[in-house]
């Protein structure tokens, strides 16, 4: 289906909802900005908890310099399968089957055309950035709020396998307060142990 905004720029923006299917055969939902073959995309993995509508304005500006973009609904959250809070009662090995849900947007980007391709993922889907980072062939990701350990998905164990020629971006800010301590200083320890290009920015 096609769902269209409207925004003080006076312009529409087409955002074509699409339903994926993961490896293990589950549906996902996510929202699609359509951009031309060709160009580069970026997927972005939301928070939990949270669902692929926390980045409609990020992704607007992302598809305004030409960017094609992939939101997605994780499974147990927003419209995807067991949604909106089946995450709620997740073990953590169902919390970790969700880089399929990753792997099925970038198949999905792939199948679009597009190249290069980017990942962009907050708090857990973070963490699935990383991982996804070392095992399919995108390029770059950027990590907001990384943490040492959500769900079992441990990134501390993920940083000696990115590649030397990909780039990580990581955000955290000061007064984030995680369970394993803040988001600063478990994103400057993640930073600390990356050998690629990296670049840390701590508000």
């Amino acid at each position: 289906s096609v769902n269209f905004l409207y925004f003080k720029s006076l312009f529409y923006y087409m955002i074509e909802k699409v339903i994926l299917q993961t490896s293990d055969n589950k549906r996902i939902v996510a929202d699609h900005y359509k951009a031309k073959k060709g160009s580069s995309s970026i997927l972005l993995i939301h928070m939990m908890p949270s669902d692929r509508k926390s980045y409609t304005k990020f992704a607007v500006k992302l598809f305004e310099k030409g960017i094609g973009v992939l939101a997605i609904d994780l499974r147990g959250h927003g419209e995807s399968e067991q949604g909106p809070e089946g995450y709620k009662s997740f073990s953590d090995e169902q919390h970790q089957s969700s880089i399929l849900d990753v792997k099925a947007g970038l198949n999905f980007q792939k199948a679009e055309g597009h190249s290069p391709m980017f990942v962009c993922g907050a708090s857990i889907g973070a963490n699935l950035a990383l991982q996804v980072l070392t095992e399919e062939n995108i390029e770059k990701v950027i990590l907001l709020s990384p943490g040492i350990n959500y769900k079992g998905i441990k990134t501390l164990g993920l940083v000696s396998k990115v590649p030397d020629e990909k780039a990580v971006f990581i955000l955290a800010c000061k007064d984030d307060i995680r369970s394993l301590g803040s988001a600063d200083e478990q994103a400057l320890k993640i930073y600390e142990e990356l050998n690629c290009n990296k670049k840390i920015r701590i508000f």
